[in-house]
This record gives C-alpha cells, sequence and structure tokens, in this order.
C-alpha cells in the first residue's frame, strides 16, 4: 500500500508538470484544468494511502520506502518526458537502490 501510495504520488507530479507545459488563456484555467485536478486528487489519496499504512508499518521503514519515489520520478520523466538519463542521475539511483537493499540487512 505505502508503495502504491509513493508511485500515486510521483505519477501526480508528472501531471502537474505536464500541465505546466502548456499554456492556458486566463490563469483560472491554468490551475483548474483536468490534469492539474487530478494531480492534486491524487496527492490527496496518495496521503490518505500513506496514513493508513503508517498504521502497520514502522516509521524507519517508511522513510526508506519513500526514497523509491526518486525512483518512480526518473522512470516516469523518461517515459513521459523523453528525459535522459545521463551517467550522474544513474549513479544517484543506484546509490539509492544500494541504500534500501543495506537497510534491509
Amino acid at each position: 500500500m505505502f508503495l502504491a501510495a509513493i508511485f500515486l504520488s510521483s505519477l501526480s507530479q508528472v501531471l502537474l508538470k505536464k500541465s505546466a507545459e502548456k499554456i492556458y488563456a486566463d490563469k483560472k484555467k491554468e490551475y483548474l484544468n483536468r490534469l492539474v485536478v487530478t494531480a492534486y486528487t491524487l496527492f490527496l489519496f496518495s496521503t490518505l494511502l500513506i496514513a493508513f499504512a503508517y498504521k502497520s508499518l514502522p516509521l524507519s521503514i517508511g522513510a526508506i520506502l519513500e526514497t523509491t519515489g526518486y525512483i518512480w520520478i526518473a522512470v516516469l520523466g523518461r517515459l513521459f518526458f523523453k528525459e535522459r538519463l545521463n551517467k550522474r542521475k544513474c549513479t544517484g539511483l543506484l546509490i539509492i537502490i544500494l541504500g534500501i537493499i543495506i537497510f534491509q540487512f
């Protein structure tokens, strides 16, 4: 449940970025469009899922699992925005993954 919430949070960030790339006729449409409303709805749902997950998940594990959001952002950025994963980004993601694995032991 916690990892699903982190994924939804990452997906909502992608929706907000997609919305920011567009030009809108007026300020109202810039902030009240389908992408923005969907993104903030996903943020709300994600927050509720995390709150419920913390009822049975230790805080220390939740903090570690939260770092998977960086991985999701990199993957979704690649898929939706064709962002390049350079050597520096890959090294950072590898460090995050290694940190999660080390924490499990």
